[in-house]
């Protein structure tokens, strides 16, 4: 039987050290903890439904399909799971399957113990671009290691699949600069072309199993934090004849992880080794720290490498449980327009809200400035 015991918090933070505008901790603890009662009920329950488990089998395979559809291997082994914050920084993520082919077992990619992000509401950092496009391939030739990420959604009051979902995801390249925004903290903040950069941002719909898959590439890293991916979730919004989002209402923003060892082994290879910022480990980002705590949580992305070393790319998988009726408004640092992008010159790269419905919140398709949320303190 599938366990949901071990959950995942994606907190407030608190100041950055490199990037301004993050959450204060502190500021929605009373929401975190509520949450994650609730939360914790309502996946112990679905783990003893026979659809809940047959959804995460069709997953499962689904997973085995395309891993092996990018994979150089061809041998079979099981894999290493670790939940808690001490194993998270201290465990492998890495399967220990030493290939991927379309006769491996299922289990191989789902047993008994499934990761689960569970969010109140996490920090959206202050690079989120309104108005990206909805597309699977985000890579836009930035070099850097290949990785398909796949990511399920689930309600947890009804235990169902999320369809329709929009996974909105964004991170930095491999030398730690974020597309789509002109910032002095990022990069080469006189670079106004950078605002027309779209690399390594998009959304994805997420099918009638609550699964949606992005091709992008393995996060560089930048002053003061851990790697990461960033990624919102959109519930209700609609999608615009230029292929945007628009609409709608936030009801998940939080941050994703690798493991340290698979960190340091991408690292030495150009052109991340080209990046002269300190590295910031995972056991001191204050970040997954806040996702962890007062929990047996895990923001670490399960992976299988797709060849024989990292140079020949990732598959990666996560799930994460959502309360659909939550509604959260995030601070965004441009838009995406039939122009190009512009700045947003109210931007605090925080994230507000409540666990009810209403407001916008939505991704602002074709550059609309509509729902851009409150901003948190810098």
């Amino acid at each position: 039987m599938v366990s949901f015991s071990k959950l995942v918090v994606v907190g407030m933070a608190a100041a950055a050290v490199a990037h301004p505008g993050h959450e204060d901790i502190g500021s929605n603890v009373a929401l975190k903890r509520s949450f994650l009662r609730h939360s914790r009920n309502s996946l112990s329950k679905c783990a003893e439904k026979a659809e809940f488990r047959a959804m995460q089998a069709r997953a499962a395979s689904r997973r085995r399909d395309l891993a092996s559809k990018y994979s150089t291997r061809s041998a079979d082994a099981g894999y290493l799971k670790a939940r808690d914050l001490t194993t998270v920084i201290n465990t492998s993520h890495l399967s220990n399957f030493t290939g991927v082919t379309a006769s491996s077992s299922d289990d191989v990619f789902f047993s008994d113990d499934v990761p689960c992000i569970l969010s109140p509401e996490g920090e959206v950092g202050p690079f989120w671009v309104k108005g990206e496009y909805i597309r699977s391939d985000v890579t836009d030739d930035e070099p850097g290691v290949s990785v398909v990420m796949d990511a399920q959604f689930v309600d947890i009051d009804t235990c169902e699949p999320i369809e329709n979902l929009y996974f909105d995801v964004w991170n930095c390249n491999s030398t730690g600069v974020y597309s789509g925004v002109q910032d002095s903290s990022n990069g080469n903040g006189n670079d106004a072309s950078n605002l027309d950069n779209t690399a390594l941002r998009g959304l994805q719909p997420t099918d009638s199993d609550g699964v949606a898959q992005f091709t992008t590439i393995f996060p560089g890293h930048y002053n003061g934090r851990a790697t990461h991916v960033h990624v919102i979730a959109h519930i209700g919004a609609t999608v615009l004849s230029n292929g945007t989002l628009t609409g709608g209402n936030i009801a998940h923003i939080g941050q994703l992880f690798y493991d340290q060892d698979l960190i340091t082994q991408v690292e030495v290879l150009s052109p991340y080794s080209e990046n002269t910022a300190a590295i910031t480990l995972n056991a001191n980002d204050r970040v997954l720290a806040a996702e962890t705590a007062n929990s047996d949580s895990d923001p670490v992305l399960e992976y299988v490498l797709l060849g024989d070393t990292v140079e020949d790319g990732l598959f990666s998988w996560i799930t994460i449980g959502i309360d659909t009726s939550a509604s959260y408004s995030a601070s965004y640092a441009a838009s995406l327009t039939s122009s190009g992008g512009v700045s947003n010159s109210n931007s605090g790269g925080g994230s507000s809200g409540s666990g009810g419905t209403g407001g916008d919140g939505g991704s602002g398709g074709n550059g609309g400035n509509g729902g851009g949320g409150a901003s948190g303190p810098h």
